[in-house]
């Protein structure tokens, strides 16, 4: 038989250990539960995966090797192709030299509720912050330090701006469209302000 492509985690396999020895077990599957055992070899995942080459193995079902002299093998498993691929995390692509770009948006449209409103999430509390800049700046206080200016492009919609008072789709917070980069004050403002 040939069988499809597969992944398996390499932690399950084999602990992480290339090097480790791992047994392939092989079984001709039986509709009925009953698989019939084909036979076995050890390898090591360093040896299937060897110059990305085809590599072949013996299938040996030790009790037919012990009973008969002149048994050989049970067949042999070719193993096609066989990589390693590597997903990286978070942490790996910040520890490789990675930036970060926070970028944040404020909807400043009716939609929201009324921002004087203590029941709008949007509310625009004297004493505080409201749900939003909390998690804006939840958010913020963490990526800044994956940023090595720490300064954040601040965009705003939906408000209606001087000196034609028009619906702006998007306009920097700041009010400077060619720099809208400005520090985590400039965002707290610009969220203090909105109508």
């Amino acid at each position: 038989p040939v069988w499809k492509p597969f992944t398996v985690p390499l932690i399950s396999l084999c602990d992480g250990d290339t090097e480790k020895q791992i047994k392939i077990v092989c079984y001709d599957y039986d509709n009925d539960g009953g698989h019939d055992f084909i036979g076995e070899f050890q390898t090591s995942v360093d040896t299937m995966c060897k110059d990305g080459s085809v590599v072949e193995f013996e299938c040996i079902n030790p009790k037919k090797q012990k009973k008969k002299r002149s048994y050989k093998n049970s067949g042999i498993i070719i193993v096609k192709s066989c990589k390693i691929t590597r997903d990286y995390s978070f942490l790996d692509y910040i520890l490789g030299g990675c930036q970060l770009m926070f970028t944040v948006g404020i909807d400043f449209t009716a939609s929201n509720g009324n921002p004087r409103d203590p029941t709008s999430l949007h509310y625009i509390n004297p004493m505080g912050t409201n749900e939003y800049l909390s998690a804006i700046w939840a958010v913020g206080q963490i990526i800044q330090d994956y940023d090595t200016d720490k300064m954040f492009p601040a965009l705003g919609f939906g408000a209606q701006l001087p000196p034609d008072w028009k619906v702006s789709h998007e306009f920097a917070i700041n009010f400077n469209p060619t720099n809208p980069f400005c520090l985590g004050k400039c965002i707290y403002s610009g969220l203090k302000a909105s109508p």
